[in-house]
């Protein structure tokens, strides 16, 4: 095992890094949410007044599976350059263009007001924000993966990961003040912009905070040697070519992990709105707190399982979320059909909990696939090409699926069969846990024929290694 070059940072340090990181992606990941949950509960009364409930609800999702098309294209640009320039800059602009994007959207007049232009300029907004949190992601894992200790990589890089409990739990909670200080006709008409125009004063905080912590120094020594090899060879491959040539079976390692992650997550958190309200006529308040209830528990136990994936690895922790949430969607819609609170929080919980086994140690498992110069855009491109096809649709699909069958089952199915393709992936996926993450970086990114440096392992036993992660 060859020891990283680089000295691991202080305590405070690191928690410096964790809490900036933690911040960041909860700021990020409120605006996104409230996107989703305004999605569920007014935009199609307010963007497309002249459809029948459910298909105004329908069409708001689309609006929001639009946003997802861009987050590829994000990870593409903001991958390039993060392993290019760097972790923290990339993450300062995305926390910009989201805040931004967020902020413009409370100010958008509705479809009585501009008519069709008031749908365009929403979900123009929203390619936006889905090309801002397309680079958010891959670089605040990251940057807390590159500073912390092997050991614990799974408990700290899980940290990043709380940001989307924390983020849908401060936007759910937002929506669920508004509603419960205003009438549903203030609501409709105003009060849902409130939860977006907050979105510029919480981005002056997490760019306060981002603003304060250093490069990742994986990434500094990585960039140091980059520029000696390019000083000698002329040139050095861009990290997408050099992901699809390297990494591109740990890519669709990570496109197979996210599905069940992903398509379950956006089922419980953001389907089950419309589906309560609009389906069950259960009081809107009711699922926004059953929601709000499950996100802080998540938020909780994200941690845990980051540090149970540094016991017992990475694999059999996400293994377990993938099989339980597919065996729990099956209770989950027929707890939602009693109709009855504790049911409803308990179908949402449950369903989280399982969640959060993929998603803690999602984090320190897609940073340790992939070599240092190439890291942020490989893991964005792993977890943001799958969101296309699995949490893009997942609200929209479910719809979909209740408008054609007026039950749950077939909602029911889609959530297990997601289930099986991250089981398949994960089969096929090698455990990383403890992996050095400056061997990964050493050995990837000796190109064909080029002499390595002094400290790499031999050609022989650096592909054995490079394998082995």
């Amino acid at each position: 095992m060859v020891a990283p070059s680089t000295a691991p940072p202080t305590s405070a340090g690191l928690r410096r890094v964790v809490a900036a990181s933690l911040v960041g992606t909860t700021i990020e990941w409120y605006d996104y949410f409230l996107y989703g949950s305004a999605a569920a509960l007014v935009f199609g009364r307010v963007f497309f007044p002249e459809s029948d409930p459910l298909t105004g609800t329908l069409l708001s999702f689309l609006t929001y599976a639009i946003g997802f098309v861009a987050r590829p294209l994000g990870a593409l640009v903001f991958g390039h350059f993060g392993d290019r320039l760097g972790r923290k800059k990339l993450l300062v602009v995305s926390l910009l263009v989201m805040g931004g994007a967020s902020a413009l959207i409370g100010c958008v007049p509705g479809y009585d007001a501009i008519g069709v232009a008031a749908p365009i300029l929403l979900t123009t907004l929203r390619l936006v924000q889905g090309f801002a949190l397309g680079g958010e992601w891959g670089g605040a894992v990251l940057l807390v993966s590159e500073h912390g200790e092997p050991e614990r990589r799974g408990f700290w890089a899980s940290w990043p990961q709380g940001g989307a409990p924390a983020g849908n739990l401060l936007a759910v909670g937002v929506l669920s003040l508004v509603t419960t200080l205003q009438s549903e006709a203030s609501f409709t008409a105003w009060g849902w912009r409130i939860p977006f125009l907050l979105s510029a004063v919480l981005v002056g905080v997490g760019l306060w905070i981002r603003l304060s912590v250093d490069e990742s120094p994986l990434f500094k020594e990585a960039l140091a040697k980059a520029e000696r090899r390019k000083a000698a060879q002329g040139s050095e491959q861009p990290p997408l070519l050099a992901v699809l040539r390297h990494h591109w079976r740990d890519v669709l390692v990570a496109i197979g992990a996210r599905m069940a992650e992903n398509i379950s997550y956006y089922v419980i958190t953001t389907f089950v709105l419309a589906y309560c309200v609009e389906h069950l006529k259960i009081e809107k308040q009711a699922a926004l707190n059953a929601v709000l209830i499950g996100s802080a528990i998540q938020f909780c136990l994200i941690p845990v399982f980051g540090a149970l994936s540094d016991r017992l690895g990475r694999k059999p922790v996400y293994l377990v979320g993938a099989v339980g949430v597919g065996g729990w969607a099956w209770a989950f819609f027929a707890l939602l059909d009693t109709r009855s609170f504790p049911a409803l929080v308990l179908a949402v919980t449950v369903g989280l909990v399982f969640h959060s086994a993929m998603y803690a140690p999602q984090a320190a498992f897609f940073s340790e696939l992939f070599a240092t110069r190439m890291r942020y855009s490989g893991a964005s491109i792993g977890a943001q090409f799958a969101s296309v096809a699995a949490g893009a649709p997942a609200p929209l699909i479910a719809t979909a699926l209740l408008s054609s069958y007026g039950d749950a089952t077939p909602i029911a199915v889609y959530v297990t069969s997601a289930a099986v393709l991250t089981v398949i992936a994960l089969a096929a996926a090698r455990e990383t846990r403890g992996c050095d993450l400056a061997r990964v970086s050493r050995v990837s990114q000796v190109s064909p024929g080029a002499v390595g440096d002094p400290s790499d392992s031999d050609g022989t036993a650096g592909e054995t290694a490079a394998s082995s992660v």
